[in-house]
């Protein structure tokens, strides 16, 4: 999922930082930086001044990557992307996770998703839905990851975010038309119809789509919202809770 630095500019961003999978963090004055191989977070940090955007697009689908890599990376690099970038945001800045649909697909207790949604994010790991539920195959993973967003979003919302006066939210898409969406039509096509044949839209997303909507996000458009994930996937979720689709097909 891209969000530019395009759209960032036309909402005015001066100092954003885009967090992904094997890319390069930018800011909209083209500062270069692998987030995620820099060693001295701390130091690179305090060279950036406060920060008034964030996007963080760090994932990696189910048939992309092991249980393993998908929590690494989508489960804890966000939440570590979370704690370490809360504390430097400017008083009005905003940020924006990139979920899935799929942190709506798998119940979880209370109890779990209160232990996703605080822990400190160096036990996640530690948890029995992660140690066990999540390393059965890929697609749990991928489930209990995006669930993960959502939880530690709000958390972040109402906690150092918040203090600081910033605001962050996801937003979870449904089947968008990029690279990756292609990968997972190869694996299981036939799986992916059916979701879209079931959808109230009876059609994919586009990148447009996504981009409008997290600009929109992160104006001053949406200056009361906050701690929340907002679902653009077509009415998936709906239909699935409707029981018109499940994830082995329609009912």
């Amino acid at each position: 999922m891209i969000l530019t630095v395009e759209v960032l500019q036309s909402i005015g961003a001066n100092n954003a930082i885009l967090q992904g999978p094997e890319r390069r963090g930018r800011t909209a004055s083209n500062h270069q930086g692998t987030i995620f191989q820099i060693l001295q977070v701390d130091d690179f940090l305090s060279g950036q001044g406060v920060i008034l955007y964030f996007i963080g697009s760090a994932g990696a689908s189910p048939n992309q990557a092991s249980p393993e890599h998908i929590i690494q990376l989508d489960l804890v690099g966000t939440a570590w992307a979370l704690d370490a970038f809360g504390p430097v945001m400017a008083n009005g800045g905003a940020g924006l996770v990139i979920s899935s649909q799929a942190g709506h697909m798998m119940p979880m207790s209370y109890e779990t998703e209160q232990q996703l949604a605080t822990v400190p994010s160096e036990n996640l790991k530690e948890l029995d839905i992660v140690k066990h539920t999540a390393m059965e195959r890929s697609g749990n993973a991928y489930m209990v990851a995006k669930r993960c967003n959502h939880l530690r979003v709000r958390t972040a919302a109402a906690t150092t975010w918040g203090d600081r006066g910033a605001r962050i939210n996801t937003i979870s898409p449904g089947i968008i038309v990029t690279p990756l969406a292609y990968d997972e039509f190869h694996a299981n096509g036939a799986g992916y119809q059916a979701m879209i044949d079931a959808s109230p839209a009876k059609r994919v997303g586009t990148a447009d789509e996504i981009a409008e909507l997290g600009a929109f996000l992160l104006s001053d458009k949406a200056g009361f919202i906050t701690g929340t994930d907002i679902l653009i996937d077509g009415g998936v979720i709906a239909a699935m809770n409707s029981g018109r689709f499940g994830l082995t097909g329609n009912r």
